[in-house]
């Protein structure tokens, strides 16, 4: 079914404020979402020792929750979806968003189940799979809309009213964890043949439920309490000390450059990371990758670019809406006359 502009979310003359404001007051370089915030920073910690995978679910229960609390979170597909020049593919979930196995614009975390030979022991892991909400996020950096914010409690959350679907924050993850949908989003009120393709989905740590005080979905509806959230010293405190008890293993304390998930395990995430199947959607694990912001393949430089960037698609906006206001008056006046 075809939708209406209105349906589509963020107006045009909403995006024009938004744009004006942030090339106002940040050049639309994302400087405020640079530094990780020290007050009230949260941490997560993931049990591996307790994941069982829920084995008397169809559909494990954090993953379920989540689903639940975002389904509707991605508004109706524009039909036909633009197809962008040069690029001609967009990436449409909209008849699969039943998926749970997998990362999915629909689906923001998934139960990586992994066998492992451990030294002629076989061993099973089921390791949740989620964006990792880094220190130092290099999704939001690179993002030249500024759509991607590191807030003071830990969570990166992107901003779906300012997302183009531009997919850099998808390239410079190590894990790949945003995902796309094209079809919706502002880019189709601008120019949407020829910039954007869509907006990028990911976890976000239910950052309004941590706002009013409540836990993420997912921790609230572990029956095993394989997941915990708390200030961030307090999690390393207690991931360390679990990791010490049974003789394991830490993920995430300075994995690209530090990340608010740390994953205790008591298999090394070496052999984890060997024994996993990496698919699209599922991303392996791993240790001691590095933050990287390379600019040999013209990522770093968007950073550089994006004040002129944000310039023009302020502009394009503009033209686009005072046109389209032009040939909605002169209508008007015929119709009046």
């Amino acid at each position: 079914m075809k939708e209406t502009d209105e349906k589509r979310g963020l107006s045009r003359r909403s995006f024009l404020r938004t744009t004006a404001g942030t090339l106002a007051v940040t050049g639309f370089t994302g400087i405020g979402t640079l530094r990780a915030a020290e007050a009230g920073k949260l941490a997560t910690l993931i049990d591996l020792s307790l994941c069982d995978g829920c084995p008397t679910m169809t559909v494990p229960a954090c993953v379920s929750a989540c689903r639940d609390l975002n389904r509707d979170t991605i508004p109706a597909i524009a039909d036909p979806i633009p197809v962008p020049w040069p690029r001609k593919t967009v990436e449409d979930w909209s008849d699969r968003r039943e998926i749970s196995d997998r990362l999915t614009p629909y689906n923001y975390l998934y139960v990586h189940r992994v066998e492992i030979d451990q030294g002629g022991r076989q061993r099973t892991l089921f390791v949740p799979r989620r964006c990792m909400h880094c220190d130092n996020p290099a999704c939001a950096t690179i993002c030249p809309f500024s759509a991607n914010h590191k807030f003071e409690n830990g969570a990166v959350v992107i901003n779906q009213n300012r997302c183009f679907g531009g997919a850099k924050c998808k390239a410079v993850c190590p894990w790949k964890i945003p995902q796309r949908q094209s079809g919706v989003g502002i880019y189709l009120h601008i120019l949407p043949d020829y910039m954007g393709n869509g907006v990028m989905y990911k976890c976000d740590l239910c950052h309004d439920r941590l706002t009013r005080g409540e836990q993420p979905a997912c921790i609230e509806a572990c029956p095993r309490q394989a997941m915990l959230i708390g200030p961030r010293e307090e999690i390393l405190a207690e991931a360390e000390g679990r990791a010490r008890n049974m003789r394991g293993y830490l993920y995430g304390k300075d994995e690209n450059g530090g990340t608010s998930t740390i994953y205790v395990s008591p298999v090394s995430f070496d052999l984890i990371n060997a024994s996993m199947a990496r698919e699209p959607g599922r991303p392996g694990m791993k240790p001691g990758v590095k933050r990287e912001m390379a600019e040999s393949d013209g990522l770093g430089k968007a950073v550089l670019a994006a004040p002129a960037l944000g310039a023009v698609v302020g502009a394009a906006g503009a033209f686009r809406w005072l046109a389209g206001r032009k040939t909605r008056l002169v209508k008007e006046g015929k119709n009046n006359g």
